[in-house]
């Protein structure tokens, strides 16, 4: 199939030097309000790259679920492909592609465990579905039909069927501490604005520069 002809003209905005905030934390905050209001789906849906003990990179889409100056938390289970990847290569990247509002936003840093308190604080504020959802799924690994994904759900929802559902040992939060966090806001003839944050010490700077698109 050709698509070379599919194609058309980035219209919507500019961003200039003189319009970005100073933290990245800050003007990535100011961009998902943006992609809120006007009804982004799932604005924060990411994508995760990780790469292997053997240098091979592979991707997925999670959910942000918080974010502060410290970096951006996600959550998984610790038996899957992307968990075992980062402890084999903690260096990760995101991406947030909001092609409604013609940007994307690329974040590179390293990956890290939260606490468990801080896992069970959201693990807790969970559907009750989600959180037999952590319990029922081996993540990453093959099983052998959609039944047998059906009868551990089964079993799980009468194994929890009296009190709390308490939090999987092999389920939690990471965060992303950023060292690079790129903006990318689409413009005519391709003559994207770029600007990218990078991380300077003390670690609370920040350089900004202009990239070409």
């Amino acid at each position: 199939m050709d698509i070379s002809d599919y194609r058309r003209e980035y219209t919507q905005t500019g961003l200039s030097r003189e319009r970005l905030l100073a933290s990245p934390i800050s003007q990535f905050e100011q961009w998902f309000k943006q992609a809120c209001d006007v009804d982004i789906i799932d604005a924060n849906a990411m994508t995760l790259a990780t790469v292997s003990a053997q240098d091979k990179p592979s991707i997925r889409t999670v959910l942000l679920k918080g974010f502060d100056e410290s970096g951006f938390v996600f959550f998984t289970n610790y038996g899957s492909q992307k968990a075992m990847e980062i402890a084999e290569n903690v260096n990760v990247a995101l991406l947030f592609a909001w092609t409604g509002l013609e940007r994307q936003i690329e974040i590179s840093g390293q990956a890290e465990k939260i606490s468990t308190a801080e896992s069970l604080s959201y693990f807790t504020s969970r559907p009750h579905g989600s959180q037999l959802g952590a319990w029922v799924s081996k993540q990453s690994h093959v099983i052998t039909t959609r039944q047998a994904l059906e009868l551990q759900w089964q079993k799980m929802q009468d194994k929890f069927k009296q009190g709390e559902i308490p939090l999987p040992d092999f389920w939690g939060g990471y965060r992303v501490v950023p060292e690079k966090v790129e903006f990318w806001q689409g413009r005519v003839n391709r003559l994207h604005d770029r600007f990218e944050y990078l991380r300077e010490s003390p670690l609370d700077d920040w350089k900004v520069q202009r990239l070409a698109p």
